[in-house]
C-alpha cells in the first residue's frame, strides 16, 4: 500500500500539513484553533517519522514507536490545555488570546 506512493509525495503532503498548522497558529486568536494547529504540526511529523522508517529501514518499527510517543505527548497536552481553556473561560469569560493576560483566582 504504502510501497507504491513516491517518498517524495509523501514529504509534501507532511510539509503541506505542517505549514498550515504553522500558519494557524501564528495567525489565531482562539486558543482552541491554535491547539488544533499545534495538533496538526505533530500529526506532520508523525506522517514523517512511519514514512521515513518504512522507506529507510522497512523491518524495523523506531518510526512507529515514536510516533506513538508523540501521540501519548498530544494527549497530555491537549488534556492539560482544555483544562486551562475552562478555566480560562469560567473566569474571564473569553478565550481569545488577546483578552488573557494572566490567570486569575
Amino acid at each position: 500500500m504504502i510501497e507504491n506512493i513516491p517518498l517524495s509525495h509523501i514529504l509534501i503532503f507532511s510539509t503541506l500539513i505542517f505549514f498550515t498548522g504553522v500558519y494557524g497558529f501564528l495567525t489565531r486568536k482562539n486558543m482552541i484553533t491554535m491547539l488544533i494547529s499545534i495538533e496538526l504540526v505533530l500529526n506532520a511529523v508523525n506522517i514523517n517519522f512511519v514514512a521515513i522508517n518504512k522507506y529507510m529501514f522497512p523491518e524495523q518499527l523506531e518510526g512507529h514507536f515514536f510516533t506513538l510517543f508523540i501521540i501519548g505527548i498530544a494527549a497530555a497536552e491537549a488534556a492539560v490545555a482544555i483544562a486551562l481553556f475552562i478555566n480560562l473561560y469560567r473566569n474571564i469569560r473569553s478565550i481569545d488570546v488577546d483578552e488573557v493576560t494572566e490567570m486569575k483566582h
